[in-house]
């Protein structure tokens, strides 16, 4: 089958996040993650099925849904998990609060590395825990942690450690020996580990991703991993994503914070996601090519006309994380929507002025077009 990653696509008036944000200005939105592709058309015929089928009432996880996952963790990735372990979840985003609210209790600390996916910093506070912040170090163009500032940070009443795998802004893809060192950390404070590791198949070289429930007893005892087929296969609109959790306590823990707060995940969220794990490993693959060659793209482009801004080497993700520092900006942001261009502010993520994400989910033409709205915008140009 041939897949559509080339069609520039009119995403306007459609209620789009991304798109809506600039709906009266003439700014490019590379900001929010997700992609302007076509999602896979196997899922956008088993979701006109559903609809076909006219009754669309609550819902309880189907059975296609738990037997595609249970197959696409233990295939992708060599976990072996029984459904009794899995909860649904509408997504990511609700899973980081409920999981600070099911450890510790108020006042309690929750650790996270910085930068970071905004809704990390946020959770902690949104439910009256500490945040506590060890920001990531680089070594050699790669992003890791900081292991001694990590040590300094943690406290006594710190209860939780949120993991970001792959890196969402920093493109890491951690290595087993990073996780292993990790996980002792864990255990030596006896913190809980929340591993984030929706973006787990969006990964450009021979890297092997290692889910942290792949460490073994140990990890298993501690962890709360949370997964969906939304970023790979573009489909946060539909609202599914679901944690593993095989230590009964935490789940039972998790489950009773989410009383009264979570409701079911909604009949075509089972659809996709089932669909998704299903059929869709064909348009994966040739989406990683897209992407490939769109972070190239990028790297090339900074290398051979604007050396002064810096980007790491993303082994994961659609989103580049840049560095333009060096141009001192006042509001870096700012200044490039006034170029045309929306961008992440990098200190949402918690990083220092002077860094933004961009996104290069989107067909080629579209991010040489980005390209050259950032060249135009940098002094010099």
């Amino acid at each position: 089958m041939t897949y559509d990653f080339t069609t520039r696509m009119n995403r306007k008036g459609t209620g789009s996040l991304k798109w809506q944000k600039y709906e009266d200005r003439e700014i490019l939105p590379m900001w929010v993650a997700d992609m302007d592709f076509f999602s896979p058309p196997e899922v956008i015929d088993a979701l006109r099925d559903r609809v076909d089928h006219g009754v669309f009432g609550y819902t309880v996880p189907t059975r296609e849904a738990e037997t595609e996952t249970l197959a696409y963790l233990q295939r992708r990735h060599g976990l072996g998990v029984d459904a009794g372990e899995l909860v649904w979840l509408p997504g990511l985003v609700q899973g980081l609060n409920l999981v600070c609210r099911a450890s510790g209790k108020s006042g309690d600390g929750v650790m996270v590395n910085t930068p970071v996916y905004p809704p990390f910093l946020s959770a902690p506070v949104f439910s009256d825990r500490k945040r506590i912040t060890s920001d990531l170090i680089e070594k050699n163009g790669r992003w890791t942690f900081d292991r001694e500032g990590m040590e300094r940070a943690v406290t006594p009443d710190t209860r939780l450690f949120i993991l970001c795998n792959p890196h969402n802004p920093v493109g890491r893809v951690f290595s087993r020996e990073e996780l292993e060192w990790l996980l002792d950390f864990c255990e030596r404070h006896d913190l809980w580990i929340c591993s984030d590791e929706i973006h787990c198949d969006l990964i450009f070289e021979d890297v092997p991703h290692v889910p942290m429930l792949a460490l073994g007893e140990r990890a298993a005892r501690r962890t709360i991993a949370f997964y969906s087929p939304s970023k790979t296969y573009n489909l946060p609109g539909l609202a599914c994503a679901y944690a593993v959790i095989p230590n009964p306590e935490l789940r039972n823990a998790f489950r009773k914070a989410c009383r009264g707060v979570i409701t079911e995940v909604n009949c075509f969220g089972y659809t996709g996601c089932a669909a998704a794990y299903r059929h869709g490993e064909p348009w994966r693959q040739e989406m990683l090519k897209v992407l490939r060659t769109n972070r190239d793209l990028i790297r090339e482009t900074l290398a051979t006309r604007h050396p002064k801004v810096t980007m790491p080497h993303m082994e994961s993700t659609y989103l580049a994380w840049l560095d333009f520092r060096a141009y001192d900006f006042e509001h870096p942001a700012a200044h490039f929507e006034a170029h045309g261009l929306g961008l992440s502010n990098g200190m949402d993520f918690g990083a220092a002025k002077g860094f933004l994400r961009l996104n290069f989910g989107c067909p080629t033409q579209v991010l040489e077009e980005g390209l050259d709205r950032l060249g135009k915008a940098l002094p010099g140009q």
